[in-house]
């Protein structure tokens, strides 16, 4: 297998929900292996030198296209605005709270390239959990 049928990565564009304010677009680099078939990592551009990035579960963003979702630091749910379906992502941490809202198109065909590189249920097949288990207890 080469990278491209173990990988993908897409680019979308966000709006930073800000109270009272008009929304701020960004965009957010969306990346997704086979190595770590669980998880999609989002880099978010904000303007700073580095992107700020957070690991979401792919099932929690897949569940939240549909339904509100997630508890604690990260919560994801749909919604309907100016004609576009939307999702919602509200995140927290020690060092503050963020609210972005996204098309819904172009992040289901990225989670759709996703399942075609590692489908629903198979994830565990993709996992070598003795080379985890060995890394954690080395570090």
């Amino acid at each position: 297998m080469n990278s491209s049928d173990t990988t993908a990565t897409a680019e979308l564009g966000l709006r930073l929900v800000v109270p009272d304010r008009t929304a701020v677009p960004l965009v957010a680099r969306l990346d997704y292996t086979a190595d770590d078939p669980y998880a999609i990592t989002v880099a978010f551009h904000t303007g700073e030198d580095e992107p700020v990035e957070w690991i979401f579960a792919r099932e929690l963003l897949t569940v939240g296209i549909v339904r509100r979702v997630g508890e604690g630091d990260v919560q994801v749910w749909p919604s309907k605005g100016a004609g576009e379906r939307t999702i919602n992502i509200a995140l927290s941490s020690p060092f503050g709270q963020a609210q972005f809202d996204a098309p819904v198109s172009p992040l289901a065909e990225f989670l759709h390239r996703t399942y075609e590189i590692v489908p629903a249920g198979q994830e565990g097949d993709y996992v070598d959990l003795d080379s985890e288990i060995e890394r954690h207890l080395h570090t």
